[in-house]
């Protein structure tokens, strides 16, 4: 069972984290009684130059995060998550911004990433990076801005040129501090796992010169001060945003694990002090956090594509009316009757990463109803979500609850299978504001000793598990159909 949530009663804080997202920027405050609550929200426009491409604007950005920094008045600390993977180029003297930020989405680099798969480069990354060749990643869309924006070039020349994740921007930007953190650090590509450090073989790799990049320093931490009207606070931690929801989950030991059921399915689960890179089970090893004067906490990442998407899709062709309508079913599982959905609408992400794969129902009849491929669609993002924690249980044993979240995680009938799937407690954790909770959590907690958020468990009461067989059938079967031509 994750550990409580830490908030020291004794200490009279006010923390402002703030989440800084793909479509909005929050300001979620932790006032002085433990009591939590959003206190700005900012919608920033998505820019899509051409077909793949996914830009946003990095000054909007900014004064969206100033923003919610000043809603929250004077407070004592500050905190910050980001994006992640996206990333962008300024000008060392004067902090102005020389490209877009080019989203973790934005896929221009394809053809390059591709290229460097031909030349045997992706064994160099997995080695050192943990990570699989692709443009997900930040290395290659900051090579890209290196190649392909003129005044990044001259800056460069100049030896002017920043280079850097949204979060280091910000932070350089609002305290003056060049710096980044280990979790955003290890979503590159150019950040080696074994070392802690920006690794100059993997900078090499991609072009990304090495002295461009931003100092690292531990997630929890002093980055700096930040002035804004009159009012002045330390910021004390900057983070991922998919690491800040797995603090906010309470997941604080080894084993602990989350899944947030959103667009995808993403699981992290923490296994402490040890790295774990295996990469032939499709997981990703990732810096969960560090504190100061301590060694880092590694994770293990596992994603599914497609979850909350497959149900709207649904939904638009009109198998369904409401979410309320699918929150109960008359029938038996549909997996039982051998109606099987792969839910790979965008190909299959952990354990297999096969973009060749194609999402299918299996087993329809002349009976089969459209209720009856509604309830296959919500067993198949949960046996797919099953499928990633027993990838990540071959190598690092999980405690026997699981904690999650998303808009998913609103369906009763859904966490009850998915319990039943996993053979194991699942934890509904009622709270939306998760990665900005873990944010406030970590730049303001002292102790583990605060109770916990509120929640509702399922517990199994009848072994789906026997079914996992079936469904490895039905996923082996949607394997390379989009390569059938």
């Amino acid at each position: 069972m994750p550990a409580p949530f830490p908030m020291d009663k004794a200490r009279k804080n006010r923390v402002i984290a703030v989440d800084q997202g793909t479509s909005s920027t929050r300001g979620y405050l932790l006032d002085e009684t433990g009591a939590g609550r959003v206190v700005c929200t900012r919608q920033h426009r998505q820019i899509y130059p051409q077909s793949g491409w996914v830009e946003h604007d990095p000054e909007a950005l900014l004064n969206d995060v100033k923003d919610c920094i000043k809603a929250a008045g004077k407070v004592d600390a500050i905190g910050l998550d980001n994006q992640g993977e996206s990333c962008l180029a300024w000008h060392a003297d004067t902090g102005e911004a020389l490209s877009n930020v080019l989203v973790w989405q934005d896929r221009r680099t394809e053809a390059a990433v591709a290229r460097l798969k031909q030349e045997g480069a992706e064994a160099l990354t997995l080695a050192k990076a943990g990570l699989p060749l692709d443009p997900y990643f930040s290395a290659s869309k900051l090579a890209w801005i290196l190649a392909n924006n003129p005044e990044a070039k001259a800056a460069h020349t100049r030896g002017k040129l920043r280079l850097g994740t949204t979060d280091a921007f910000f932070i350089e930007r609002l305290t003056g501090q060049f710096v980044t953190d280990p979790s955003t650090a290890s979503r590159t590509s150019l950040f080696n796992l074994e070392t802690g450090q920006w690794d100059q073989e993997l900078c090499d790799l991609f072009g990304v010169p090495l002295e461009t990049l931003p100092e690292i320093k531990p997630t929890m931490g002093l980055f700096g001060t930040v002035s804004i009207d009159g009012h002045s606070a330390p910021l004390t931690a900057s983070v991922v945003d998919q690491q800040a929801a797995l603090y906010g989950h309470g997941c604080r030991r080894a084993g602990d694990a989350k899944i947030t059921f959103g667009t995808g399915a993403f699981a992290l689960a923490l296994t402490g002090k040890t790295l774990i890179n295996r990469p032939e089970k499709g997981l990703l090893p990732t810096i969960a956090w560090q504190s100061s004067g301590h060694a880092p906490e590694f994770a293990l990442d596992g994603g599914v594509y497609s979850a909350a998407s497959a149900l709207n899709w649904a939904k638009t062709l009109g198998l369904f009316k409401e979410f309320s309508e699918i929150n109960t079913f008359s029938a038996p599982p549909a997996i039982t009757r051998n109606l099987a959905f792969v839910p790979a609408l965008t190909g299959l992400g952990c354990p297999y990463w096969d973009g060749t794969a194609a999402g299918m129902w299996l087993g329809m009849t002349l009976d089969t109803s459209a209720t009856d491929m509604v309830q296959a669609i919500l067993e198949g993002v949960a046996l797919r979500a099953a499928q990633v924690v027993d990838a990540m249980e071959e190598v690092a044993p999980l405690g026997q609850t699981i904690s999650i979240d998303g808009g998913m995680s609103a369906n009763p009938w859904f966490c009850q299978f998915l319990a039943d799937v996993l053979q194991k407690s699942v934890t509904v954790q009622t709270s939306a504001e998760l990665s900005a909770l873990g944010t406030a959590l970590m730049a303001g907690a002292k102790t583990d000793t605060h109770g916990t958020a509120p929640f509702q468990t399922f517990t199994p009461r009848e072994n789906m598990s026997e079914f996992k067989p079936v469904f490895a059938e039905a996923v082996r079967r949607s394997r390379g159909w989009k390569g059938n031509s």
